[in-house]
């Protein structure tokens, strides 16, 4: 079994700074991305930005040039530093990973999940 468990986020003034981390462990063979996404109530959870095994990375666009996304060296921690929160920023913020296990001779690749963790940005 896998899990991310997530840590940080708050509350935070506009313009002010919140890092978010994830941690993934259980029986991995390799993960794939590792990344963050972000839901308001009554909208879809929408990507916020993924990091590849090979440090690749993709945002989205509303959080371009203030997001910044990084793994740790052995790969099972990601970090999401952002910068110049907005209020628009505020939601609930999940831990996402593309990751492989093996169970005997078969390795299955499956999308996991950490627990939400809110963000709010508000004077």
């Amino acid at each position: 079994q896998v899990q991310l468990v997530t840590s940080g986020g708050g509350l935070v003034q506009p313009g002010g700074s919140l890092r978010l981390s994830c941690t993934a462990s259980g029986n991995i063979a390799n993960i794939y991305t590792m990344g963050w996404y972000r839901q308001t109530p009554g909208k879809q959870r929408e990507l916020v930005a993924e990091i590849s095994s090979g440090g690749d990375t993709n945002y989205a666009d509303s959080v371009k040039g203030r997001f910044t996304i990084s793994r740790d060296n052995a790969g099972n921690t990601a970090y999401l530093q952002m910068n110049s929160l907005k209020p628009e920023d505020t939601a609930e913020y999940y831990c996402h990973g593309k990751i492989a296990t093996v169970t005997g001779h078969r390795t299955y690749e499956n999308d996991y999940w950490g627990q939400g963790t809110q963000v709010t940005v508000s004077s």
